[in-house]
């Protein structure tokens, strides 16, 4: 899920500020492609209608990898840029579609208190997605432009076409391969009681799915902290990267792609998984109402080592790391509580699927409108107070989860179950 969210989203960004965008349209035209992850709600009855999960999740990995390899075709046609938009929207939308059914599969599949126990490594597992491609795609797009192709690294422009398209086919194929994985060992998640067996009745279904998501107790809260809980995030997510490749002249710290691979991928992959892992121990310990706002104070709070970091502009890398390794640990222990908060409370019923889609396209929307606003905002402040931004975008977070309502019991893992 993680690798192609991730690659379409994120990574994008990367690449088009190598091929010369400025931040904004470069954050603008990445963020744009979350609108099928936002909207996914309104099509995921019908993932119910034909098959099971399974079949959906591996249907719709099998047409990403095609995809990143027609878009690594593309870019080699006059005018690729446009070929790449339509690319990479039709492909959100096969996304968003794997999403709802590799959601599906996993709430279907375990037990709420097997959710508890698990969900530390189902945020591991999501985490590593990012890390591997902003982090080991990135680095290596870097190696391929200087080393196999001989371009200069620190200018930006339509040279660096030649190492992205080998990306897009590296992981067209990583995907294709873990589709051929995925249909050996994947469950086929189970099917929900009331399968629409027409549109018609999808339709009807889809409108009957969220007259009982509105209707369900605090849903307001519920949507609110959807929404807000990772705001500061979505206005880090697109420049943190951007800080770190523009030059110090723009107020950056002139990494190159490599050395950007090298500690996203590195130190900020080992840093996530230590932190997903141990959120995870925590949430299934202590259980999620005690600790939903210690999470929030996780995630929010190590923003402060980007602006600790665009105030002093350190060239020593073991600094820079750190700062990233802060970030990403307390990031990956402090996310686990978003994603089993929708599960245990927002999603079920007799709809889970389709509410938990609901709450996750409502992150989706954070991510979209942070997303497109960042890059111009961040032009027009400046990284020292756009950071500073940021940390102010850290309340609304805290005041989400800490009225955030809990009217599902929670499974908590007896302590000798979750040492196992």
């Amino acid at each position: 899920m993680a690798l192609g969210y991730v690659m379409l989203t994120s990574v994008t960004a990367i690449m088009f500020k190598n091929l010369g965008m400025d931040n904004g349209k470069a954050a603008q035209y990445s963020s744009m492609l979350i609108l099928a992850y936002t909207v996914k709600p309104l099509f995921a009855p019908f993932v119910e209608m034909y098959r099971t999960k399974k079949f959906f999740v591996l249907c719709a990995q099998v047409l990403i990898g095609l995809g990143f390899i027609g878009v690594a075709l593309a870019m080699a046609l006059p005018n690729y840029m446009a070929y790449l938009m339509v690319g990479f929207f039709a492909l959100s939308f096969v996304g968003a579609t794997q999403d709802i059914a590799s959601d599906g599969v996993y709430v279907t599949s375990l037990d709420a208190r097997a959710q508890s126990l698990y969900c530390g490594v189902q945020s591991l597992s999501w985490n590593i997605g990012p890390i591997f491609a902003a982090g080991g795609m990135v680095y290596l797009s870097g190696r391929l432009h200087t080393d196999l192709f001989h371009h200069d690294a620190n200018v930006f422009g339509p040279a660096w076409i030649d190492a992205w398209r080998i990306i897009f086919f590296l992981a067209g194929g990583l995907t294709l391969a873990m589709a051929a994985w995925h249909a050996r060992v994947m469950p086929d998640g189970a099917r929900a009681h009331n399968t629409p067996a027409s549109v018609a009745e999808g339709g009807r279904i889809l409108l009957d799915a969220f007259v009982t998501l509105f209707a369900k107790r605090g849903i307001w809260r519920m949507i609110a902290f959807a929404f807000l809980f990772r705001l500061s995030i979505g206005f880090l997510e697109k420049i943190g990267p951007f800080f770190m490749v523009d030059p110090v002249a723009k107020g950056g710290l002139g990494m190159s792609n490599e050395l950007l691979g090298i500690i996203y991928g590195t130190y900020g992959l080992a840093a996530v998984l230590l932190g997903s892992l141990l959120g995870g121990l925590y949430v299934a310990r202590r259980g999620l109402q005690a600790t939903l706002f210690v999470l929030c104070c996780a995630v929010n709070v190590p923003n402060i080592t980007f602006l600790l970091m665009s105030i002093y502009l350190p060239t020593n890398l073991l600094l820079i790391a750190l700062g990233v390794v802060v970030e990403k640990f307390f990031f990956g222990f402090g996310a686990v509580g978003f994603m089993i908060y929708l599960m245990q409370q927002l999603a079920p019923g007799k709809y889970s699927t389709t509410h938990y889609a609901f709450g996750t396209g409502i992150m989706g929307l954070c991510g979209l409108v942070t997303g497109v606003i960042s890059g111009y905002l961040q032009e027009s402040l400046g990284y020292v107070s756009y950071f500073v931004f940021v940390m102010l975008a850290t309340i609304p977070s805290f005041l989400a989860a800490w009225f955030a309502p809990f009217h599902h019991a929670q499974a908590i893992a007896p302590a000798q179950e979750v040492s196992a």
